[in-house]
């Protein structure tokens, strides 16, 4: 970030931690991620909807508008470079502010140097608040009057649900921006830039292709991890003396094995399937093992907990009427806590679907009925089963013999429910399975009890 920084530009920050401090980052031994942080917004990877012409950012960094922002994603996706952005393109004073160390005391004492500065000189100031979440109510209340009055531009960084986390008048007195979580193709491009980079490698190194697609999927779409790999790795070619990072080079760095698993390939759909074959054969011990693979691999954790929850149906259904709320509740964890945590309610889920007891008779029932349906078996809905609340709907017969099952011993009426074509129908066959015994025996007596058998 040469040049990033004028001397009178930057005032000492207060306490900096997550992202890092944005000074001193052009010495050698600063680590790699600093050293390649995006000094403009055109060479910022990924974010597309932020780095638009005439987007709010633009103008805010290329200073023809002056606004407070919040910023909010995942790690990794740019938060940190956005605020060394604002501070570096324009000609305004930038302060760091940690909500890890920083307290009322700290906050105020800025908005004041900053609001001293606007009035003496005409200088506006950029407040950088990492990790605003961690701010207490009281912390973010001393902020509102250097954002209300602009005294100060606000750029504060959360990873954290904001909705949650930033107090309302904060919220409404700043534009929300939200960074979407990079691709791999974005990784492997900040990956790329790093190797030949000047503030990078430079070239020194040469990286296979199995080795960066290594370093991306541990990635996780973080680029500032990626690039720490990218570091590790280069490390241990330079002590072997190589001038190539290949794969076996990666995975020794990073300690961790390459899982080979193309998610548009072969491995996919053989892994995936493996899984579900699994959970069926009620192997737990496989199932994670599978389960394991698809995560390390980066696999999206929804697709697993989306066929989960098919599994609990196709495959167990009333055996265990516990399982489709158990897969369902996994799938609602995944979305609400995202990896790594949520790889603990896809093990617990996967653990007990696959010991449960097996049953595809609801699947069984509902491809009969659906066969019945297409082969044109349709019939007339039987008139006493009809609408009757319209005028007129009693002379065409309809539900004039309707019988109120609630006015009848244990709740069952004897009538037709079916058209004539599938009057003896037979689509839902139970097992003998867990608790599906219990269904098949009570479902036996009332069709008996319903069709007067």
């Amino acid at each position: 970030m040469d040049g990033l920084f004028e001397a009178d530009d930057v005032r000492a920050p207060v306490a900096t931690a997550g992202g890092g401090s944005l000074q001193g980052s052009t010495h050698a031994s600063a680590p790699l991620a600093v050293r390649m942080r995006p000094r403009t917004l055109d060479e910022l990877v990924g974010q597309p909807q932020l780095r638009a012409e005439g987007s709010p950012l633009r103008q805010l960094i290329e200073g023809r508008q002056s606004m407070s922002v919040v910023l909010w994603g995942p790690p990794g996706t740019g938060k940190t470079t956005l605020a060394a952005i604002v501070s570096g393109q324009t000609d305004r004073a930038f302060v760091e502010v940690s909500a890890v160390s920083a307290g009322v005391k700290e906050v105020r004492a800025a908005i004041d140097q900053a609001r001293s500065d606007l009035t003496r000189r005409g200088r506006e100031t950029v407040l950088f608040v990492d990790e605003v979440h961690r701010f207490s109510k009281a912390q973010q209340d001393a902020l509102l009057p250097g954002v209300e009055n602009r005294w100060v531009t606000l750029v504060a960084a959360t990873t954290e649900n904001p909705f949650f986390s930033v107090i309302s008048p904060l919220l409404s007195r700043s534009l929300l921006l939200q960074l979407d979580p990079l691709t791999d193709d974005d990784v492997a491009e900040v990956i790329d830039r790093a190797l030949v980079d000047e503030r990078g490698l430079a070239g020194d190194y040469e990286l296979d292709d199995d080795a960066r697609d290594h370093l991306v999927r541990l990635a996780g779409g973080d680029a500032r991890r990626g690039l720490t790999y990218l570091e590790a790795a280069a490390g241990a070619a330079r002590t072997s003396g190589a001038a190539t990072i290949d794969l076996s080079t990666a995975e020794t760095a990073v300690d961790r094995a390459a899982v080979r698993y193309d998610r548009q390939g072969d491995q996919h759909y053989d892994v995936i399937s493996a899984f579900i074959k699994s959970l069926r054969g009620s192997d737990a011990d496989a199932a994670l093992h599978y389960l394991a693979r698809m995560m390390e691999a980066g696999e999206d954790p929804r697709f697993i907990a989306r066929r989960l929850v098919i599994l609990a149906s196709e495959d167990i259904g009333l055996a265990d009427p516990t399982a489709l709320p158990t897969a369902v509740a996994a799938a609602q964890a995944v979305q609400l806590i995202g990896m790594p945590e949520a790889r603990l309610n896809l093990a617990q889920a996967t653990i007990a679907l696959a010991v449960a007891p097996k049953s595809n008779a609801v699947t069984r029932a509902i491809d009969s009925a659906t066969a019945d349906v297409r082969a044109g078996k349709i019939g007339q809905v039987p008139p006493h089963l009809r609408d009757a609340h319209y005028p007129g709907s009693q002379r065409l017969g309809h539900g004039t013999s309707y019988t109120y099952s609630h006015d009848e011993p244990f709740g069952i009426a004897e009538q037709q429910y079916a058209p004539d074509v599938v009057l003896d129908a037979e689509y839902y066959q139970p097992t003998s399975l867990g608790a599906e015994a219990a269904v098949k025996e009570r479902w036996e007596r009332i069709r008996r009890m319903v069709r007067g058998r």
